[in-house]
C-alpha cells in the first residue's frame, strides 16, 4: 500500500468514533430515562396518597379500603407482640404453665374439682369486669363507657333486689340470669347499704382497676418521648396538646377556662407527686389523661403513677360511685321520684306508667311469678341500646386502627423517597 494511502487511511481511523462507544452511551441515556421515570411515578404516588384525609378513611366512606387497612394492622399488630414475646421466653414459658396447670386439673377427676370449678368462676367473673373497666378507659376514641352500660345496671339490680327481697343471701356471683329471693333471709345479709356495698365490691374494685391499667398507655407514650429527646409524631395528638399548652403556661392571658383546668391538674401532678395522683384518680375526672401524660413526661416512677391511680379509682372513686347508685335508688327514693314524675303536666302519667310497670316486672322476677325473659320494652330498648353501643364500639376500632396503619405507612413512604 502505498504511503499516501496509509496516511489518509489512518486519519480516517482516528477521527471515526471507536464502534464501542456507541452502544455505551446508550444504556446510560436509558438508566437516566428510566430512573426520572421512576422517580417521577414515585412522586405521582407521593402526591396521590397526600390527597386523601386521614378522618375520611371509615368504613362507610371506603369500607374495602378501610378493612384492608384494618387487617393489615392487625397483622403488623400481632408480628410486634410475638417479637416482644420472643424476647421474654422465660416468662412466657412460667405464664403458659400457670394457665395450662388448672386447665389440664379440670379435666381430671378428684377432690380437687370443687375447688378449681369455683375458683373458675371467680376468675372469670374478674376478668370480665376487668377486661369492661380497660374498655371503658381506653375507649379508642368512641366514649363507651362500661359504667352507665354494665357496672351501673348491675349494682342497681342488685339494690333493687335487696330492697324487695329483704336480704342478700341469693347466689354469690356470676350470677344465674336472674336474682331469685331465698326463701329465708339470713340475719348476717338483711338489706342495709353496708351490705349491698359488700356484695357488689369484687366488680366493682376489678372494674375500677380495669380503668387504671387503661391509664397505663398515656403514661407510656410520653416517658418514651421524654426519654428518646425526639418531637412527638403527627398521630401522637395528646402529646403534641400537652406541648402546646407547656407553651402556653408563659402566655396566661391567652388560655381558655378549659386549658387553666389543664394547667391546674398538671401543676398538682407536678409539685405533690403520689397524693396529688392519688386526688385525681379519686373523683371523677374527663382530664385524668392529661396526669398519665405529666407523670411520663416529667419521668415519675411507674409505680408511684401505678399505685396512686390503682387505689384512687379501684378503692376510692369506686366506693363513691357504688354509694351514689344503692343510695340513689333505694325504695324511698324512687318512689318520692315517681311521685314527682307524675305530677308534670301533660306527660306525667305517661311517663309514670312503663316506668312503674318495669319495676313491677323486675320485683315479679325475683319471686319467680315470671318468666325471666319476659317482652318488657324497657328491657328490649336497653338492650337495643347497648348492641348499638357495642356495635359503634367495633367499627369505631376498625376505623382507628385502619388510620393508624395509613399514618404509619405513609410516613414510611415519605421518609424512604425523601431519602
Amino acid at each position: 500500500m502505498p504511503a499516501k494511502d496509509r496516511t489518509a487511511t489512518t486519519m480516517v481511523s482516528r477521527n471515526r468514533p471507536p464502534t464501542d462507544s456507541r452502544p455505551k452511551s446508550r444504556p446510560k441515556k436509558i438508566d437516566k430515562v428510566l430512573q426520572n421515570g421512576q422517580s417521577n411515578s414515585k412522586f405521582k404516588q407521593l402526591k396521590k396518597s397526600t390527597k386523601m384525609d386521614v378522618h375520611s378513611l371509615v368504613v362507610w366512606k371506603h369500607p374495602i379500603l378501610t378493612l384492608d387497612y384494618f387487617c393489615k394492622e392487625v397483622v403488623c399488630l400481632s408480628k410486634s407482640f410475638v417479637k416482644k414475646l420472643i424476647c421474654y421466653k422465660l416468662y412466657v414459658l412460667l405464664a403458659l404453665l400457670v394457665i395450662s396447670t388448672p386447665i389440664i386439673l379440670l379435666y381430671i377427676e378428684g377432690p380437687h374439682l370443687p375447688i378449681l370449678i369455683w375458683a373458675k368462676s371467680k376468675v372469670v367473673w374478674c376478668l370480665y369486669w376487668l377486661g369492661l373497666g380497660v374498655l371503658s378507659s381506653v375507649g379508642f376514641g368512641t366514649g363507651l363507657h362500661t359504667f352507665l352500660l354494665y357496672l351501673g345496671p348491675h349494682i342497681t339490680s342488685v339494690t333493687l333486689a335487696a330492697y324487695e327481697c329483704g336480704g342478700l343471701n341469693f347466689p354469690e356471683p356470676p350470677y344465674p340470669e336472674q336474682i331469685i329471693c331465698p326463701d329465708e333471709v339470713d340475719s348476717a345479709w338483711i338489706a342495709s347499704l353496708w351490705n349491698i356495698m359488700l356484695k357488689v365490691r369484687v366488680e366493682a374494685m376489678m372494674w375500677g382497676a380495669g380503668t387504671a391499667l387503661g391509664e397505663l398507655p398515656p403514661y407510656f407514650m410520653a416517658r418514651a418521648a421524654r426519654l428518646s429527646g425526639r418531637p412527638p409524631d403527627e398521630d401522637k395528638e395528646d402529646l403534641i396538646e400537652f406541648e402546646e399548652l407547656l407553651k402556653k403556661e408563659k402566655h396566661p392571658e391567652t388560655m381558655t377556662l378549659v386549658d387553666k383546668s389543664k394547667l391546674f391538674v398538671e401543676r398538682l401532678v407536678k409539685k405533690v407527686g403520689f397524693f396529688g395522683i392519688l386526688a385525681c384518680a379519686s373523683i371523677p375526672n374527663p382530664l385524668f389523661d392529661l396526669a398519665g401524660i405529666t407523670c411520663g413526661h416529667f419521668l415519675i416512677p411507674f409505680w408511684t403513677f401505678f399505685g396512686a391511680t390503682l387505689l384512687g379509682k379501684a378503692a376510692i372513686k369506686m366506693s363513691i360511685q357504688v354509694l351514689f347508685v344503692v343510695v340513689a335508688f333505694n325504695e324511698t327514693l324512687i318512689a318520692s321520684v315517681l311521685d314527682i314524675v307524675g305530677k308534670i303536666p301533660g306527660v306525667g302519667k305517661k311517663l309514670q306508667a312503663p316506668i312503674t310497670t318495669f319495676l313491677e316486672n323486675q320485683k315479679q322476677r325475683l319471686h319467680a311469678k315470671k318468666d325471666s325473659k319476659g317482652t318488657n320494652i324497657a328491657v328490649k330498648l336497653f338492650d337495643l341500646f347497648v348492641l348499638s353501643m357495642v356495635l359503634y364500639f367495633i367499627v369505631s376500632l376498625i376505623n382507628s386502627m385502619a388510620q393508624n396503619y395509613y399514618k404509619r405507612n405513609h410516613k414510611t413512604s415519605k421518609k424512604r423517597l425523601s431519602d
